[in-house]
């Protein structure tokens, strides 16, 4: 398991404590975005969408460690936009660190590179880069609509663990993904050296240009079983860097709730409800999005159409974390996990095979969002 140990004993001493103090609702990780404005425009993303004056605009260093202390949450993930581009991005890593928060810094290291070897940053164990990656180098360039930054982010992420940095990968699925150029991407990234890898299905943002890509629930089941199953096939050794009960429920066997409370997220606009995926308004304090937030209303329970396809990790990997630390059963179902990670399944890796017999890549995407006929031609 791609995790620390000394993160991991700090997470199970957080979880425990509020457990002791009978807090049913605590969160886990602060979605903090002190900026939306990126250099690329991906499909899928739901940020970049905002109109140029509030693209301009960033969350004050004063005010995100404001939101940092007001939260409490021992890990602080800092997505945006790209986070690199915020003026005092290296005095909020500094401040982070100083307050012992496990930083997880979200990039899509087009400027990791050129930042490491300015001398902004300092490796320590409590700063991770969390490098976006949409696969193997045709689909993640395709994904992201430029050439050349697959290789971009592969230097930034070789110099950064050749530094000493803490270096993982996220990736998000949708409907259209190879399962085999999944599985072989992640033998690229551990041969890259990363710490561990996170995955989860894509969600489909209001504002996402794409929306025709976004995996079902029952699809997800169907992909995520493909690609986690069968470990042992080619000698794989992967690591993640997730709790290894959130990835059985991607695959189906497990059924959890989500737990939005639990990844809150604060921006410009302030602490936004419910969920980093939804925009159901927002409140000045922590408090009042904690105790305030109608939360019956959200997760696939409450019948709340918005909910029923979800299964992103800011949802339900705190859910996971949860059922870890509150029971024996989910403890030891948590180690069985970490040890018995092959999950041998015939039908998943025959499904696998079929899945190699079909068309994949760009020009497959390009048939789904119904422009088939330009790619064809060589116009799109």
């Amino acid at each position: 398991m791609g995790v620390p140990v000394a993160q991991m004993w700090t997470v199970a001493s957080y979880v425990l404590s509020q457990k002791l103090r009978g807090r049913k609702r605590y969160p886990l990780v602060l979605m903090l975005e002190p900026l939306f404005r990126c250099n690329l425009a991906c499909a899928g993303c739901g940020k970049i969408q905002y109109p140029p004056h509030i693209l301009k605009r960033q969350v004050s260093l004063e005010d995100c460690l404001k939101a940092v202390d007001e939260c409490g949450a021992p890990m602080v993930s800092i997505p945006g936009g790209e986070p690199l581009l915020h003026p005092q991005i290296r005095e909020l890593v500094d401040e982070l660190v100083k307050r012992g928060k496990y930083i997880y810094l979200c990039t899509n290291a087009i400027l990791l590179k050129e930042k490491l070897e300015a001398g902004w940053f300092t490796p320590s164990r409590h700063l991770t880069f969390s490098v976006h990656m949409d696969g193997q180098e045709e689909h993640h360039d395709f994904a992201v609509a430029r050439e050349g930054t697959y290789q971009k982010a592969i230097a930034g992420i070789r110099l950064a663990v050749e530094r000493g940095f803490r270096v993982t990968t996220n990736t998000t699925l949708f409907e259209s993904c190879d399962p085999n150029s999944v599985r072989a991407f992640f033998d690229e990234m551990m041969e890259v050296g990363v710490e561990g890898m996170m995955v989860s299905p894509g969600y489909a943002y209001e504002k996402a240009p794409d929306q025709k890509s976004f995996l079902k629930r029952q699809k997800t089941h169907e992909l995520f079983e493909m690609i986690l199953s069968n470990r042992k096939d080619g000698k794989r050794s992967w690591r993640f860097n997730q709790s290894p009960l959130f990835l059985e429920f991607l695959m189906g066997k497990r059924d959890y709730e989500c737990t939005p409370w639990g990844n809150p997220t604060y921006n410009m606009f302030g602490w936004q409800k419910p969920c980093y995926l939804l925009h159901e308004g927002y409140v000045e304090t922590f408090d009042e999005l904690l105790n305030d937030t109608a939360w019956q209303n959200y997760g696939r329970a409450s019948g709340n159409p918005k909910c029923q396809n979800c299964m992103v990790h800011c949802g339900y990997e705190p859910t996971a974390v949860d059922h870890t630390f509150s029971s024996f059963g989910g403890l030891w179902g948590t180690i069985k996990a970490m040890v018995f990670n092959t999950y041998a399944n015939p039908g998943a890796r025959r499904r696998l095979a079929e899945e190699a017999k079909r068309p994949h890549g760009p020009l497959a995407q390009l048939v789904q969002l119904g422009i088939a006929d330009e790619a064809k031609s060589g116009v799109a």
